[in-house]
């Protein structure tokens, strides 16, 4: 490109590249013309111009050439696909007119902050720093799936608004590599965001971001890989977000968020290794829940936030908090679906007993064996009702002694009412009716009572009642001991 085909402000950016100079075309007026559609051609700058210094710009000896522009308007299509740029690019606070091009090129740097953009095309493009979208507004997609970013990727307080009806993703970062953190902290987004099988180094950080496909798919991070955390906290999602077979050793932070996706799931994070999960101190998530599978070190969830359907099979975890109550931790277990999961109550008892509440470990058994009496035949619930009445299933083994001692007053007061004759008089013990009825009461130890008396009507019906309530409440004790027993 000939220098004398330059305008005035072309020129200076020109003459500003070799020293890396910055060139700022920003006036008190930018408010006036917030999209830089009506800037004249005193902040005109065309692509091609600025795509003949990226890639044989003038140099100097002495000095770092870079592109630094500030407040201009980018006519044309910045095109530099597969290109190799040795020079920093800065574009902040432009307006482009057109998509840039920069699929597959390789970069040394490149900021874009605060531009107005009608999108980004950036597929497997490689940055050997770091690539700053930092405040810029898109009215249609950020294509940049496959790229290789060797320092951070910054989308903070960046929006992207598309038209009515766009099905493709909005923000496109599947397969994407990013060395240090990805920022999108304050990100607006209508439509979908892809991140499934990208790798970040660092962190991923959504916090206060609003992300809106209601009804739809508005993340989709399936088999995502952090080094470090997703950061999460007060997110606003309205639409599915799915991080199955996500990767996250270290925090999944969900403290205040606003997950919405009525009729629908709110958060996918089936087969996920997660190091601490915290869902806590938000509204309740309107969805579903979907935790099945998946392997979480500590669980920091609060019951009030769940929704009436959580899907949790065979889901592991270490630790939970907040310590709360069984009766409000077992609702998440009779919420799953039609299925019963002994899985889910072995997680939950165990988490209590980590913290020394026996007691609340007992109940969750308790509500085990009567969630898992449902699924039992007629018989099998019915013995199981039995079970529950006199010894809670072995978890309550006051109950047998109360059961015990009803019954003794029971009999002890009717036979001493009324007497049984004996059946020899002249070799029959002094009739104790105390002793009487223990011996009709517990099958295995006898007094002698029993064996020398001959109930008679009203008496005969009694004692038969009481040794057959005596067998069962003997073989209920048994078998709940055994379990408990086996259990320990």
């Amino acid at each position: 490109m000939e220098i004398n085909d330059l305008t005035p402000a072309e020129l200076r950016v020109w003459q500003a590249f070799p020293r890396g100079e910055a060139v700022d075309f920003r006036t008190a007026e930018d408010d006036s013309a917030p999209d830089g559609a009506d800037w004249g051609p005193q902040r005109t700058v065309r692509a091609a111009v600025l795509r003949a210094l990226l890639l044989d710009g003038p140099v100097e000896s002495g000095e770092v050439a870079a592109l630094k522009v500030a407040g201009a308007r980018i006519a044309g299509v910045l095109d530099v696909r597969y290109a190799t740029i040795d020079s920093v690019a800065r574009l902040s606070h432009c307006h482009f007119e057109e998509v840039p091009d920069l699929s597959g090129a390789q970069l040394k740097y490149l900021n874009l902050t605060g531009s107005r953009l009608p999108g980004l095309a950036g597929a497997r493009m490689r940055v050997d720093g770091g690539l700053r979208l930092t405040s810029c507004r898109f009215r249609g997609r950020v294509r940049l799936g496959g790229a290789q970013i060797a320092g951070a990727l910054y989308l903070e307080g960046a929006e992207i608004i598309v038209p009515e009806g766009t099905e493709a993703p909005v923000l496109q970062l599947h397969q994407v590599t990013v060395g240090e953190d990805l920022c999108a902290s304050r990100l607006r987004t209508h439509g979908e965001i892809r991140l499934d099988g990208a790798t970040v180094s660092g962190s991923l950080r959504l916090e206060n971001a609003e992300l809106r496909r209601p009804g739809g798919l508005v993340l989709h991070a399936e088999a995502l890989e952090v080094g470090a955390n997703v950061l999460c906290r007060r997110l606003g999602a309205h639409g599915r977000i799915d991080l199955r077979g996500a990767r996250i050793p270290g925090l999944l932070d969900l403290l205040y968020s606003r997950l919405s996706n009525p009729g629908g799931t709110a958060l996918h994070a089936s087969s996920c290794v997660i190091g601490e999960v915290w869902l806590r101190k938000g509204p309740p998530m309107e969805g579903m829940l979907n935790l099945r599978r998946s392997q979480i070190d500590h669980l920091n969830l609060a019951p009030e936030m769940l929704s009436d359907q959580v899907r949790i099979l065979d889901l592991t975890y270490v630790s939970l908090t907040p310590h709360v109550p069984p009766e409000h931790r077992l609702p998440m277990l009779e919420r799953d679906g039609d299925t019963f999961d002994p899985h889910g109550y072995e997680q939950l008892t165990a988490s209590y007993r980590r913290t020394g509440d026996d007691h609340a470990a007992r109940l969750v058994q308790l509500a085990k064996q009567r969630r898992h009496r449902t699924t039992l035949p007629w018989y099998g619930r019915l013995w199981g009702h039995v079970q529950d009445a006199t010894v809670g299933y072995g978890f309550r083994p006051m109950r047998a002694l109360g059961w015990l001692l009803s019954l003794l007053a029971i009999g002890s007061v009717a036979f001493a009412l009324d007497a049984p004759p004996p059946l020899k008089a002249d070799e029959a013990p002094h009739f104790n009716p105390v002793f009487y009825t223990l011996d009709l009461l517990l099958p295995v130890i006898s007094f002698g009572q029993e064996p020398a008396f001959a109930p008679e009507g009203g008496q005969q019906a009694l004692a038969y009642v009481l040794v057959l309530t005596g067998w069962i409440l003997a073989t209920t004790v048994i078998a709940g001991v055994t379990r408990t027993v086996s259990r320990q």
